[in-house]
């Protein structure tokens, strides 16, 4: 399958090459020009609002559409799409060559779960559209032996201190079917009493479940972890003394959710507000220090419980590994269109985007920032107060906020049988896989 990745991605610079000596490299150069405008366009349509507004949007679906028209006008009709279908072989035989070299996990990774004897599941009922009783995980989890906690919709209940009073009362596992926010606050009590932690994917998105390869399709399978579940570690964020699981926001994103009116019309809500905050009104510019490293003047920044998937354009948005030691750091500073078709066109190579990781992530208000508590430029900047989404849930705390992580803090009981777990592969990495290819075993190696 490597030499099969090699093959494919050499067809397809082939095909780029005859495609350039037919047509000129002016095409190339065209192609990029559209991508650049495309991006500008999203940037007037983000940042702006009324006529230049509409105008970004004409921009931004109008120049893909005229990269097309000129591919086609070129002759490209067959040679871009036959060099699309090469790549993306390539990058499927490559993602299958790693996952058949990929070493299996140590065996203090995964180990048999014991059944426990307690079990408490708290259950969210209005969590994600009502999957709770759309997939009886109540009568289920009964069945198989649970105690299920119901939360109220509409009241506000301390779901860690209910916690808390199940593991006063004897549980020897605590779960929870609810949103990511929900699931963070369980597993911090759980992780505090070195107690199994059960994932059941009744959220809306549910970025955890999904990447400890959970079924989300079908949260009930979540259950099968009660009877035949193996047990694995994985690391715990912190942010100011709370637990997060996936990611803390802070900037522009953290500002939205911030608004009340967000939950009912994200969507809204979000174009709403952008212009102000993208271009320097209401939205504060971030300073952070990872591991010591400044990153400074950020309009958004994000820390996650372990990096996100970045060399394989196939897994973005997914976390190759949850036990992995590192917080994921990812900042981006757009100032102007000119930034925003750089950012397209360059990537991760643009200096509008940072991606690296830490130990320990400081954040605070960029100095000269207003903030909240009327605190100064400066030294004063550290009084300040900024918007934080932990898990989507919206807080302001106050700067510096610290984001550290606990390794292998948490204990999660996972169903043996987890569909989504074969599709985790490491990141790719072609020189791994030109190393695979070349490869010539010797005689009683290992096929």
């Amino acid at each position: 399958m490597a030499r099969f990745a090699l093959l494919a991605a050499a067809a397809a610079v082939l095909v780029v090459l005859v495609s350039l000596v037919e047509t000129g490299p002016l095409i190339i150069l065209q192609g990029l020009a559209g991508l650049a405008v495309c991006a500008v366009g999203a940037w007037w349509f983000l940042a702006h609002r009324g006529v230049v507004r509409a105008l970004g949007g004409a921009l931004a679906v109008g120049a893909p559409m005229a990269v097309l028209a000129l591919f086609l006008n070129g002759g490209l009709w067959f040679t871009a799409p036959a060099g699309v279908a090469l790549w993306a072989g390539a990058l499927g035989c490559a993602r299958g060559a790693l996952r058949a070299d990929r070493r299996p996990d140590p065996p203090a990774a995964v180990r048999p779960g014991r059944p426990p004897r307690r079990p408490v599941l708290i259950m969210n009922p209005a969590s994600g559209g009502g999957k709770v009783a759309r997939f009886g995980l109540v009568e289920r989890a009964e069945k198989l032996g649970a105690r299920v906690l119901l939360l109220t919709p509409g009241t506000h209940t301390d779901v860690e201190e209910l916690a808390r009073k199940a593991v006063a009362e004897g549980a020897d596992l605590l779960g929870v079917a609810g949103g990511d926010g929900t699931q963070a606050m369980v597993a911090a009590v759980a992780a505090e009493h070195d107690l199994p932690f059960l994932v059941i994917s009744a959220g809306t998105r549910n970025h955890l479940a999904m990447d400890l390869g959970l079924d989300r399709s079908d949260p009930s399978r979540c259950l099968d972890a009660l009877t035949d579940g193996v047990e694995l570690r994985m690391d715990l964020g912190d942010v100011a003394g709370r637990a997060f699981v996936n990611t803390v926001s802070f900037g522009v994103y953290a500002a939205i959710v911030q608004r009340p009116e967000y939950r009912d019309a994200k969507a809204g809500t979000a174009l709403d507000a952008l212009p102000d905050l993208l271009s320097g009104g209401a939205g504060e510019r971030l300073d952070a220090l990872a591991d010591g490293r400044p990153v400074s003047g950020q309009q958004a920044l994000l820390v996650s419980n372990n990096p996100y998937s970045a060399a394989d354009p196939l897994d973005v948005g997914r976390r190759p590994r949850l036990d992995g030691g590192e917080l994921g750091v990812l900042g981006i500073r757009v100032d102007g269109a000119a930034q925003a078709a750089d950012l397209a066109v360059r990537g991760a190579l643009s200096p509008a985007l940072t991606m690296l990781t830490s130990r320990r992530v400081e954040v605070r208000a960029a100095a000269g920032a207003d903030s909240d508590a009327g605190a100064g430029a400066g030294a004063d900047a550290g009084a300040a107060s900024i918007p934080v989404a932990v898990d989507g849930e919206a807080l302001t705390l106050p700067t510096p906020v610290v984001c550290t992580l606990r390794p292998r803090a948490l204990r999660v009981l996972v169903p043996r049988d987890r569909p989504g777990a074969a599709a985790q592969v490491p990141e790719l990495n072609w020189r791994r896989i030109a190393t695979l290819a070349l490869d010539r075993p010797g005689p009683g190696a290992r096929s």
